[in-house]
């Protein structure tokens, strides 16, 4: 589908100490290397945005989440100034997890970060974007 926007499934785990797990890109990475990110990834063809959400999720993490783990936060057709329109879904849980369930498997590391040190972190500009507005999600509810 030549000129079709991108769609990506995102996924935000918040440990109990209100921690939000991250993914620093290596330099490998195809767009923004060395910085962090929400992680997740692009929806398949034939997919939903749930399909590739718990996808993903699987495929980064190494943890099973089952149907309903993790809860639609928001979908939004963002204009990255690097990357171009991209449609986004983000999914979120909390979770009794801790870096030593996570394993890494794209990326430098895959960590859950204090949100306090958040801002400092070389966030890609989507993720900067979306994080600030997480934020206001999770004081909110």
């Amino acid at each position: 589908m030549t000129g079709s926007v991108p769609r990506v499934s995102c996924f935000l785990l918040v440990d109990e100490r209100g921690w939000v797990l991250l993914q620093e890109r290596d330099d490998d990475a195809p767009t923004h290397a060395n910085q962090w990110c929400t992680p997740g990834g692009q929806v398949e063809a034939g997919e939903t945005f749930e399909d590739a959400v718990y996808r993903e999720a699987w495929e980064e993490t190494g943890v099973v989440f089952r149907d309903g783990d993790l809860e639609p936060w928001l979908t939004e057709l963002h204009d990255c100034p690097y990357c171009g329109p991209i449609d986004h879904a983000f999914y979120f849980a909390d979770v009794d997890l801790v870096d030593a369930d996570i394993r890494c498997t794209e990326g430098r590391q895959l960590v859950f970060c204090d949100p306090a040190l958040i801002p400092d972190l070389a966030l890609t500009p989507s993720s900067r974007y979306f994080l600030s507005r997480f934020w206001t999600f999770l004081e909110d509810r």
